[in-house]
């Protein structure tokens, strides 16, 4: 059994209480940008599908940087990687304010795409938190800061009406308000990191050189995406897992309000359903920490796996006027989208040596990111051309080969 020394985990401890509160404040300026950036991209522009731009210009920054800021933590840490990542977020929120001000959408555009650099930095703080875990509780430390969000994501929101009015009592355009608070609330997250993230966890275990799992690949990994060909099996699988489950969840909650529409939903109930969805995302993560910790991460990777199938059955087969359904199949969707980050995050990162873990979990918010793009853009396809139901079964299919994978390497074998 690694054994962790007694410095190591007070400094793990700083570092994870550290993480947690820079979680909170990314996730909620994160929140506070993208709850109006449709809204007002649609305003501005008078098109409904330059809306639709705004969430994907987000997902589309987040998953340019993650390659970049995967890069600068190999070299140099996860302070300075963390740093770049909600610093190019302020900066894209202060650019999207002044697009709004001037009215100019193409430069609004512009600034979400860089303002996904926070989401970038939010993804790659959960990875922070493992470093100098000890393996026992590597899951649970980092579902710790996944947890987290979960407390910006419902703070968020609710702080973007106030920041409007306040703006408009300035002369100021309504949609500046929110921008310029997350550009300081990012600010904040900025200074947090700087001054709290001391030592730099990743530069204290590369230090260390702590005994390697036997699940690590060997040799140099290069870095981009040609690391691909130098992971492990196990590392792969972390990675497909968590791409999988993160593409059915976008998929299919993106579709969820669109479908209770036709029934003619109210935006309470559309609300209430899309609220207990992000609440089951984030508020299981300690609980799938704890049994990654204890069955390992494989087998809990197989029931994140299971939760996506059964989530695709329950919510596709739901008539657009059962919110009770709808509701039970995305809160299964949000459970299996926790199992499989939490337990797929730490398997990936037990499963290549310390030194290559930055680039593996970069390419690993990358394939994530870009899979929920496609997922979403897929999913309105698929819904337009056939039916949601159609879109549930697709989405089970598509989960059905990472359960049995799961299943068949739970079995042959026990891994972590």
């Amino acid at each position: 059994m690694v054994t962790v020394a007694p410095q190591v985990e007070r400094v793990q401890r700083k570092v994870v209480r550290v993480l947690t509160g820079t979680q909170i404040l990314g996730s909620a300026a994160v929140t506070i940008g993208l709850a109006i950036s449709t809204l007002i991209a649609a305003s501005l522009s008078g098109s409904d599908a330059v809306g639709g731009l705004a969430q994907t210009a987000a997902v589309a920054g987040a998953a340019l940087l993650a390659l970049p800021g995967a890069r600068l933590a190999q070299r140099r840490g996860r302070r300075p990687a963390l740093i770049l990542g909600y610093g190019m977020g302020a900066l894209g929120a202060v650019i999207a304010a002044v697009a709004v001000g001037a009215g100019l959408w193409p430069v609004l555009l512009v600034g979400l795409l860089l303002f996904g650099g926070a989401s970038s930095a939010n993804y790659a703080a959960r990875y922070a938190a493992t470093d100098l875990a000890d393996p026992q509780r590597r899951a649970r430390e980092l579902s710790r800061v996944v947890w987290a969000a979960m407390i910006g994501a419902i703070i968020g929101p609710n702080l973007a009406d106030p920041a409007g009015r306040l703006a408009a009592s300035l002369g100021l355009p309504v949609g500046v308000g929110p921008f310029l608070l997350a550009a300081l609330v990012l600010c904040a997250a900025v200074l947090v990191i700087q001054f709290g993230l001391r030592p730099d966890p990743l530069v204290v275990v590369k230090s260390t050189r702590p005994v390697e799992s036997p699940h690590c690949s060997g040799g140099g990994t290069p870095g981009g995406l040609k690391i691909w060909g130098s992971l492990g099996p196990m590392a792969r699988l972390a990675l497909v897992g968590v791409m999988l489950c993160h593409t059915a969840m976008v998929g299919l909650m993106s579709m969820t309000p669109v479908h209770m529409n036709h029934a003619g939903s109210s935006l309470r109930v559309v609300g209430v359903v899309i609220s207990l969805h992000v609440a089951a995302m984030y508020a299981a993560s300690p609980l799938f920490g704890w049994m990654a910790d204890r069955l390992g991460r494989v087998p809990v990777l197989a029931i994140g796996a299971s939760l996506v199938v059964a989530a695709s059955g329950v919510a596709g087969m739901a008539p657009s006027h059962d919110a009770p359904q709808l509701a039970a199949g995305l809160v299964l969707l949000g459970f299996g989208w926790s199992a499989g980050l939490v337990s797929g995050s730490a398997l990936l990162t037990e499963s290549v040596r310390v030194e290559d873990r930055p680039a593996a979990q970069g390419l690993s918010d990358l394939v994530m990111n870009v899979g929920g793009a496609v997922g979403g853009a897929v999913s309105g396809i698929v819904v337009t051309a056939w039916s949601y139901a159609a879109l549930g079964l697709i989405v089970g299919f598509t989960a059905l080969p990472l359960l049995v994978v799961c299943l068949y390497a739970s079995l042959r074998k026990p891994v972590r």
